[in-house]
C-alpha cells in the first residue's frame, strides 16, 4: 500500500509516516514545499506523479485565534485545499481520510456529540473545517471522516509543551475549566488511521483518547506526572478571552470505532504518561 500523507511537518502528519513505515507501507510524505493545496494545478501534477493508493489529509490551519482575523486565507487553506485533495481523488479513484474537528459543532449542552449530528461550527477554523468535510461528501464515497480534539504529538506546539514552557518561569497558572473534552495523542491516533487505511469501512468517525478533563484538569494531570511543583487555579472562558469563540461541549461518542470494528484509543492520562516520557 502506497499512502500519500499532506501536512508532514505537523504533529500527526509525521506520526502518520513513521506508523506506516512501521507496518512495512510506503508512505509519500508532502507539506506546502511539495504541493500547496490552495493550488490545484499543483495538486493535481504531484497527486498524479505520487501514484498512491489511498490519501491522508492532514494540512490544515490550526491557528484558531488567527483565523479570525484572516479568514480567507484560512477558508483557501482548510475549505479549497481539501476540496482540491477531493476532487483529484475523485478522478485517481483514491479513497481519502480527511481529519477534522470538534470545532465543527456548536460546543453546547452536555451529550456527547454524535458522528451524524447536525453541524454548526462556531467560529472561521470551524466553519471551514465544515467546508472541507461538505467538500470530501460532495466528491467522494469513499472516505473516512475523523473528528478530533486538542490534539498533541512529539512534532510541533501543543498546550503540554506551552503548560511546561510556561511552568519554567511560573509557580501560579489560571487554566480554564469549563470547556470539556479528550485530548488526542497523534501516536495513538496514527494507529487507528493505517487501521482504518486497511478497510473499507468509510464513513464518519470521532477519535479521541478515552475518558473526560477540562483544560484545567488536563494542566493540572501534566505538571503532576511531569513532577512540576505549579498552582494551577481554574478560571471561566469569559475571565479568560480569546479572539475565536470556543466550545463548551467538546465530548464526542466514539462508540462507532467499536461498531465498525476498530480499537478505541487508550485514556488520556496513559497518552500524557508515554508521551511525557517521549520529550522530557
Amino acid at each position: 500500500m502506497r499512502v500519500l500523507v499532506t501536512g508532514v511537518k505537523g504533529q500527526l502528519g509525521h506520526d502518520v509516516m513513521n506508523e506506516l513505515a512501521k507496518r512495512g507501507y510506503e508512505g509519500v510524505g508532502v507539506d506546502v514545499e511539495e504541493m500547496d493545496i490552495t493550488d490545484a494545478a499543483a495538486v493535481e501534477r504531484v497527486m498524479t506523479e505520487a501514484k498512491a493508493d489511498k490519501v491522508v489529509h492532514c494540512a490544515a490551519w490550526t491557528a484558531v485565534d488567527a483565523a479570525e482575523d484572516q479568514a480567507e486565507l484560512c477558508r483557501k487553506v482548510n475549505a479549497l485545499g481539501t476540496e482540491n485533495i477531493a476532487r483529484m481523488c475523485k478522478e485517481l479513484d483514491l479513497p481519502m481520510v480527511y481529519l477534522s474537528t470538534d470545532y465543527v459543532f456548536d460546543g453546547e449542552g452536555t451529550r456527547p456529540w454524535e458522528p451524524d449530528d447536525e453541524r454548526h461550527p462556531l467560529n472561521v477554523y470551524g466553519q471551514t473545517k465544515y467546508e472541507g468535510e461538505l467538500a470530501v461528501e460532495k466528491y467522494l464515497e469513499k472516505y473516512f471522516i475523523v473528528r478530533i480534539a486538542w490534539v498533541f504529538g512529539v512534532n510541533g506546539k501543543n498546550f503540554i509543551k506551552t503548560m511546561l514552557r510556561l511552568s519554567e518561569d511560573h509557580d501560579t497558572l489560571t487554566v480554564v475549566d469549563d470547556q470539556i473534552g479528550s485530548p488526542t495523542y497523534t501516536y495513538d491516533l496514527a494507529r487507528l488511521l493505517v487501521d482504518m487505511l486497511e478497510t473499507d469501512r468509510y464513513g464518519r468517525y470521532h477519535a479521541t483518547n478515552e475518558g473526560l478533563c477540562s483544560w484545567f484538569e488536563f494542566a493540572q494531570e501534566i505538571f503532576r506526572q511531569a513532577g512540576r511543583e505549579v498552582k494551577v487555579l481554574p478560571v471561566s472562558s469569559d475571565e479568560y478571552p480569546a479572539k475565536a469563540k470556543r466550545p463548551h461541549n467538546s465530548r464526542m461518542n466514539k462508540d462507532k470505532l467499536e461498531e465498525m470494528g476498530f480499537e478505541r484509543l487508550p485514556s488520556w492520562q496513559d497518552a500524557l504518561s508515554r508521551y511525557l516520557r517521549e520529550i522530557l
